[in-house]
């Protein structure tokens, strides 16, 4: 008798530490799966423009997302220094690729501007010689402004501001004729961008007013075209003017991304 209550006790004293044991795994995996789940809140970077990088996907497409980003800053410049918002905006779109170029990623510089008496931040860039010297920002406004600056007070582009403030067309014609851009169709790059988005909306808006009904000779629906030069690829192309490299080859036609010196792309 003696013998099977000994017997009884060990077995109760052996079923009562397995039970502790259970318990005391199942608060560690429960403290373990807590430990994972709490996370620290996210501390954000204020934003310097209206509309964050992660938010692009409410817009069509990247040139939407830059213009809602950058409207506001192109129309103080305007009231500033006098040059239409519609035009910077169109120049910050074509020069930095609708803000995905690497200079305006990278450097903030969102209009192509050398290192030409700058003692400021600089990165190296391959443009019409390798590794050539841009200006670096600390912001995207900088930019906006140094471009307005550089407008402003270089003689060669004195004609400019004897324009109509809203003559966007004028301003496109004059700014190639005063050797900002050496390419023949840079006119009518910037004026297609302007009417396709409507951008002279913001110049109204600064100027209080709207423009007279105007039709302009580059229609809204015009295709913006792009000739072939060495070193372009589909890719780099479809960069250049925020698109897709399929929606190019749908445009053209095009079964592989194999293109030709001086072939003219249909790009919008």
């Amino acid at each position: 008798m003696r013998n099977i209550l000994i017997v009884m006790v060990a077995t109760i004293l052996m079923v009562g530490c397995g039970s502790k044991k259970k318990i005391v795994t199942k608060k560690r995996n429960a403290s373990h799966r807590n430990e994972r789940v709490v996370e620290k809140p996210k501390t954000e970077t204020p934003s310097e423009v209206v509309v964050s990088t992660g938010n692009r996907g409410n817009y069509a497409n990247a040139t939407e997302a830059y213009i809602a980003n950058y409207k506001s800053i192109a129309q103080e410049e305007m009231r500033k220094y006098k040059i239409p918002a519609s035009i910077t905006l169109a120049q910050g779109i074509l020069e930095s690729a609708s803000g995905q170029g690497r200079l305006a990623v990278e450097a903030n510089n969102h209009f192509g501007i050398k290192c030409h008496n700058w003692t400021g931040g600089k990165i190296y860039h391959d443009d019409d010689e390798r590794q050539e010297c841009f200006r670096k920002y600390k912001h995207a406004n900088e930019s906006f402004e140094d471009h307005s600056t550089f407008l402003s007070t270089r003689s060669r582009y004195a004609k400019l501001f004897k324009l109509d403030i809203d003559d966007y067309k004028g301003w496109a014609r004059e700014l190639r004729a005063a050797g900002y851009a050496t390419d023949k169709k840079y006119p009518e790059k910037l004026i297609g961008l302007i009417e396709r988005f409507e951008l002279y909306k913001y110049d109204e808006e600064v100027l209080g007013r709207k423009r007279s009904s105007q039709k302009s000779e580059v229609q809204v629906d015009a295709p913006v075209t792009h000739q072939v030069v060495k070193g372009d690829t589909l890719y780099s192309i479809s960069k250049k003017y925020g698109t897709t490299v399929e929606a190019i080859q749908r445009l053209n036609n095009l079964t592989d991304v194999n293109i030709s010196l001086g072939q003219v792309l249909r790009v919008q």
